[in-house]
């Protein structure tokens, strides 16, 4: 069997997808931390976030679906969510299974209280970086997320 090589775009890509692996770990292990003493975790707030930027209440397989994430994980976290108190179920008129997911006052309060902590955060976290070296990097990233979905299609997959 013959070993592919890669191309030197392909090198240097692998080389930042393991630094991205390692990014987004640290990125969690922080977010924890950050919103540790608020009763939340990176993927809690993660949803509640989701949940505030939707324009409508959704049911948990399009907030999944809004994250590119497993339904059933998003299903768990938001059923802790709702035992905390910080969502609620409400009747879905189109769809008598898929309850509608809302944010509740404490939920609002909750997932506020994580951005202002953020901010003061991220502001630090982006000392020594220009905007558009971080336009940039948004940039490969929102292609790279582009390209990964398109070869993900069913047409493309091989």
């Amino acid at each position: 069997m013959r070993k592919m090589k890669r191309t030197p775009a392909g090198e240097t890509l692998t080389s930042f997808i393991l630094d991205f692996f390692r990014l987004n770990s640290r990125l969690l292990i922080a977010g924890d931390r950050l919103v540790a003493e608020l009763g939340l975790t990176s993927a809690r707030w993660q949803i509640l976030g989701a949940i505030t930027a939707a324009q409508q209440p959704q049911p948990v397989a399009w907030i999944a679906r809004d994250l590119s994430a497993n339904r059933q994980n998003v299903q768990r976290i938001v059923n802790d969510l709702e035992e905390d108190g910080l969502v609620r179920f409400e009747v879905n008129p189109h769809h008598r299974r898929a309850q509608l997911v809302v944010l509740t006052d404490k939920g609002s309060q909750a997932f506020d209280a994580a951005m202002r902590l953020q901010a003061a955060w991220v502001n630090r976290l982006s000392d020594g970086l220009s905007v558009e070296d971080i336009e940039a990097a948004h940039s490969v990233m929102t292609k790279l997320r582009k390209n990964l979905e398109d070869s993900m299609e069913p047409d493309n997959l091989e």
